[in-house]
Parts: structure tokens; sequence; C-alpha cells
């Protein structure tokens, strides 16, 4: 076996690892690259330490604690009262604005899990007040942060503007973002209609059969005697009890209170404002999404120096040593010249487009099982030199890679999933791990060679 192939056998490793336990892979692949950089590459200590990627870490750092002490604050509770006042009695509005919401606060630098751990108990619960399933509100929440994952100043975007920078195509990182914010909401829209329809029938084909199941006991029994029973339309009769298995099912008529309101305080205010400038600073100045998010985050803290020890502590610490340990391994991967040895074989295939196409559905299966930042990071050397064939455009070829890496993110083995899990109720936890599944294996059998055939085939960019 070369030595390239050890090398590359033992980020899989380091993966499984990190997928089947509770070890941290990012841990295990900076320990490894140490390891496999000096001992059976013969690399300096020094080179493996320069592998490390200080920008992105202090871009993690920097938005993670930020959007903790937004989080702490109450900011994020302020925008859920406005988001319920917004709605009203309209139920439609309810998954737009949560979509919406998520949206915002990734394209605002939000990591993505993040932005859903804030967002998902304020979206399940609305669900259950307004009559929706929890299932499909989760599933709006996660397409929501990866609509948004791919703006300028998010860890996504940062890390596929590297491939478009790389591949000269820097002009285009409005064009990605708007491309997989187009996606994204899409597959959303479809997301909830499909499933809010299928938990409905099952929600009626449930109440018929618990009817049936008390007609067979009692003999017949009228309609309106609170048996439970429905109309043909799926709407329960006189008497019948209301379902309360909000995943499964939407009430037609759930029990709803008015919102709780919460108070636009000053320091709530400040905080809209700096993440306001945060975008400002960013996309207009150009200032290093890291630094801005550290400046602001700071004065913040001046302002109210009571939220720093919670949001420090609250930070997402796991995540970023997963992810600045996947791309030192990776860093040194390129520095042994394994990466240029895959590169090789990609292009050994013959046909850029199919490479596309493979290494796509390549970053769809790990980052189900993995962190997407890190598959990203892993991908970037790869997905480069295929951007820069003169038949494609980089532009899609980042776009298609994007996509398919970002919308596994719902499988409960990933983060994201994880995260939903947690936010429904304990009786709905199978059903969400069976769903998220089911969706996660749906989207690796399709999206990727969706969007190859959108983006790279047909060159939309």
């Amino acid at each position: 076996m070369s030595m390239s192939l050890i090398a590359f056998a033992v980020l899989i490793v380091a993966f499984a690892i990190g997928s089947f336990t509770r070890i941290n892979a990012g841990l295990i692949a900076v320990v490894a690259a140490f390891g496999v950089g000096t001992l059976l590459a013969g690399l300096p200590i020094a080179d493996v330490i320069a592998q490390f990627p200080a920008g992105l870490f202090f871009i993690l750092v920097g938005a993670t604690l930020l959007f903790a002490i937004v989080r702490i604050n109450g900011t994020i509770d302020l925008l859920a009262y406005w988001a319920e006042r917004l709605a009203g009695d309209r139920k439609i509005l309810v998954p737009i604005l949560m979509f919406l919401l998520t949206a915002i606060l990734a394209a605002a630098g939000a990591f993505t899990p993040a932005a859903i751990a804030i967002v998902a108990p304020v979206a399940l619960a609305l669900g259950m007040r307004f009559g929706i399933s929890t299932l499909a509100m989760g599933l709006v929440v996660v397409q929501g942060a990866n609509a948004g994952a791919f703006s300028p100043v998010n860890p996504f975007g940062v890390l596929a503007n590297v491939m478009l920078d790389e591949a000269g195509a820097s002009g285009d990182a409005l064009k990605l973002f708007l491309y997989c914010f187009l996606f994204n909401a899409v597959l959303a829209a479809i997301a909830y209609v499909l499933v809010q329809a299928i938990m409905h029938r099952r929600g009626v084909r449930k109440a018929e059969k618990e009817r049936n199941d008390v007609e067979g006991r009692s003999g017949s029994t009228p309609a309106g005697s609170g048996t439970g029973s429905v109309s043909d339309s799926g709407t329960p009769l006189a008497g019948a009890p209301a379902r309360t298995d909000t995943a499964l099912a939407t009430p037609e008529e759930p029990a709803k209170s008015g919102p709780v309101k919460v108070a636009a305080t000053p320091m709530r205010i400040l905080t809209l404002a700096g993440i306001g400038a945060l975008l400002f600073l960013t996309t207009v100045l150009g200032l290093d999404v890291g630094v801005a998010s550290l400046v602001i985050a700071l004065a913040l803290i001046f302002v109210d120096s009571s939220v720093q020890k919670p949001a420090v502590e609250s930070m997402p610490w796991s995540a970023i040593i997963l992810v600045t340990g996947i791309v030192t391994y990776v860093g040194m991967l390129e520095e042994m010249g394994a990466l240029e040895e895959l590169q090789a074989g990609i292009e050994s295939l013959g046909n850029s487009s199919v490479a596309v196409l493979i290494t796509g559905y390549v970053v769809a299966i790990v980052s189900a099982f993995a962190s997407t930042t890190g598959t990203l990071g892993v991908v970037s050397p790869i997905v480069t030199p295929l951007a820069m064939d003169p038949l494609l455009t980089p532009i899609g070829v980042v776009t298609a890679i994007a996509i398919s890496s970002s919308v596994v993110d719902v499988s409960p083995m990933s983060t994201s999933g994880a995260l939903l899990m947690a936010s429904a109720q304990p009786k709905d936890e199978r059903l969400f791990f069976r769903a998220l599944l089911l969706w996660a294996i749906a989207m690796i059998a399709v999206v990727p060679l969706l969007v190859w055939f959108v983006f790279v085939q047909l060159g939309l960019g």
C-alpha cells in the first residue's frame, strides 16, 4: 500500500471513529497529522504545525462567540416573538418566517449547527401551537440554515469561496450564495408540503383505525358520540379527541394562546445593530469575518460583561476542534503530496464533468456522517482543478459540490440532524430518527445528480 493510501485510510478511520463514538474526529485527525506527517512522510513538526488553519479558527471562534451572545441576551427570543406576531393566525407564514430567520442567522455568520440550535426549539414549539407537523418544521429549519450557509461570512461560504478564488472566479461569491439560497428554498417548500401531506394522511388513518376499533368493541356507534371519528376530509367530527402527536399529524384546530411578549431592550436592539454591522464590515468593507465578529462581540461584552462567561462556555468548542483538526490533516496531506495523487486519479477519468459528479456523491455520503465544513476542507484542493476546466464553469462546479455536501446535514448522524432530534419531544425521537435518515438517503441519491445536471451540464452560472 502506498504512503498516500495509508494517509487517506487514516483520515477515513478518523471520520469513522468520530461518527460512531464520542471521540472527536478532529482531535484524532490533528494527532494523526503529526504521526503520519513526521513518521510516515518525514515532515518536520514545524511544517505540520504550519498547516493549522489560523484564519478559519478565528472565523469559527468569532462567529460562534458573537452568536452565543445573541442567544444569551435574548435577541433570538425577540426575533421569534416578532415572527409569531407577524404570522398572527396565518399558519402558512410560520414555516416561511422560521426558514427566513434561520437563513438570516446563517447568512450573518452563525455556524450552521448554532443557527439550528437557536431556531429549532422555537420552530417546533410554534409548529405544535399552529398544528403543523414538527417534522416538517424541522426540515424547513435545516434547509433555512443551508440556504444562508454559503454567504461570504459563514464558515461554509468561506471555504466554498476559497475554491472560487483559486479557480479565478472570486467575483461569483454572490452568485454562489443566491444559487444555494434558491435551491434550498425550493427544497424546503417541497419538504414541507410532502411531509405535511404524508403526516396528515397518517393521522387520518390512525383516527379511522381508532374509530373502527371502538366500533368493533361496542357495535355501531353514531357519529358525534365521542368516539374520535373523522369525516371523509379528515376533519374530526363532533366529540372527537384532539390528536396530540404533532410529529405524525396536524390537528385541524390546535389550541393556541397568544405569543408571550419579549421586550425590545436597548441591549437587544444594540445586538441587532451589531449583526447588521457585521454584514456591512465584511461584505462592503471587506474586513475579515473572524476579526469583525470578535470586534462586535467584544463591544457587546463591554456593554454587558455578564454575557462573557456563559457565551464562552456555550461555544461549540467540539465543532471548532473537529473542523480545524480535519483541515490541519488535509493540509498535511497536501504538504506530503497525497492530494496530488488523488487529483491525478480523478483526472485519469478523462472527463472533468464525470469527475464532478463522482465527487458530488462522495462529499454527500461523507458529509452525512461527518462535518460538512471538514468535508469541504478535504475536497477543496480536488475541486479547484475541476473548476478550472475550460469546458466547465467554476461557479457551476463549486455550487454543485457545495449543495451536495450540505443538503445531507439533516442526517441524524450529523450535528444538524442530531440537534433536530434533541429539539423534538421524547415520544417523537424514534420517528424523527427514521424520517431524517430516509430523507438523508433520498438527498444522497437524488441531489448530487440533479445539481450536477443543472449547474455543470447545463452550465448555469
